[in-house]
C-alpha cells in the first residue's frame, strides 16, 4: 500500500511535484559544471591569455622563459583543460540523468547557483593545492609583482563564489497571502 505521501505526490500536477525544494536534484551536477568551467576560467584567463603562469612555472625545473620549459608547461596547461573538459562533460551527463523526470521546472537559478560554488570549490583546492602546498605556481608571477596576496586573493574569490553560489541556490522564501 502506498504512503499517504506517495499517494499526495502521485495526483499532484507535475511542477508542484517536481519544484526544487532544496536544490538537491541539480546539486551535484551544477558543482562538478562549476568545477569544470572555474577550471577553463582559470586556465583560458589566466594561464593562455594573459599569460601569468601555467601548470608548473613556479616548480622550477620548466621556467617559461625556456622553449623546452614552455613545452612542458604547455603539456601541462593542455591536460588541465582535458580535466576541465571532462569535468563539464559529466557535469552534464551527471544533470540529464536527474533531470529526465522534471526537466520543464528546472531551476536556472539553483543550478547556477551551484556552479558558482563548483567554481569557488576548484579556486580553493586548485589555490591551496598548487599555489601553497605544492608551489606549482601562483596566480600572478614575476619578480614585481606580490604573489602572495594574488594567491590570497584567489582563495578569497573562491569563497565569495562559493558564498554568492549557495546563497544563489537556497530556495526563495514565498511571501504570505
Amino acid at each position: 500500500m502506498a504512503s499517504p505521501r506517495a499517494s499526495l505526490q502521485a495526483v499532484q500536477p507535475l511542477s508542484h511535484r517536481t519544484t526544487l525544494q532544496d536544490g538537491r536534484p541539480i546539486r551535484t551536477p551544477g558543482i562538478v559544471l562549476g568545477i569544470g568551467l572555474g577550471g577553463f576560467v582559470d586556465g583560458i584567463l589566466l594561464h593562455q591569455i594573459l599569460q601569468w603562469h601555467h601548470m608548473l612555472t613556479s616548480e622550477g625545473s620548466y621556467p617559461k622563459t625556456t622553449v623546452a620549459g614552455l613545452e612542458t608547461n604547455t603539456l601541462w596547461d593542455g591536460l588541465f583543460h582535458a580535466f576541465a573538459w571532462l569535468a563539464v562533460l559529466v557535469g552534464l551527463w551527471l544533470l540529464w540523468r536527474r533531470t529526465s523526470g522534471w526537466r520543464g521546472s528546472l531551476s536556472g537559478r539553483a543550478l547556477v547557483g551551484w556552479m558558482l560554488v563548483g567554481w569557488g570549490l576548484f579556486n580553493l583546492v586548485e589555490g591551496i593545492v598548487d599555489h601553497h602546498l605544492l608551489t606549482l605556481h601562483h596566480v600572478r608571477e614575476g619578480a614585481d609583482v606580490r604573489e602572495t596576496a594574488w594567491d590570497v586573493g584567489f582563495l578569497v574569490f573562491g569563497a565569495l563564489l562559493i558564498l554568492a553560489g549557495w546563497l544563489l541556490s537556497r530556495p526563495r522564501q514565498r511571501a504570505r497571502g
